[in-house]
């Protein structure tokens, strides 16, 4: 078991339990529609990825160097693409042009996409040498 990835992932479920009470009662007064849509999806992808981040804690694999990269890069594709979410929906809760944080979405949206498709390699060929 890899108790920081445990930490982690902890951290992430319950800062998303937080967030999400926080879109849900407090941010729809100050944003529309669209944008608390935004900020829900950005709330619900930091879900996914805490619990496969959790499931890969469990597994002994995950200490091998190769994982550990994807690991990585997995956490920060969901800090770049839920981040920026939040980052653009409060900008237009405290009126603040952060539209430069537009870009950084799909990059890690992309970051994460990537890092599954590398893990899944990574378990697949770590199962074929045993």
């Amino acid at each position: 078991m890899n108790k920081k990835l445990v930490g982690i992932s902890f951290f992430l479920l319950a800062s998303t339990i937080a967030l999400g009470a926080f879109g849900a009662h407090a941010l729809k007064k100050w944003v529309d529609a669209n944008a608390l849509a935004s900020f829900e999806t950005g709330i619900r992808y930091q879900f996914y990825g805490a619990l496969i981040l959790l499931v890969l804690a469990f597994r002994p694999e995950t200490m091998l160097h190769h994982f550990r990269f994807w690991i990585r890069a997995l956490g920060l594709g969901i800090t770049l693409f839920s981040g920026s979410i939040y980052a653009l929906t409060l900008g237009k809760m405290f009126q603040l042009n952060l539209n430069y944080f537009g870009p950084v979405t799909p990059i890690g949206g992309a970051i994460m996409i990537l890092s599954l498709i590398m893990l899944g390699l990574c378990f697949v060929r770590n199962a074929v040498q045993e």
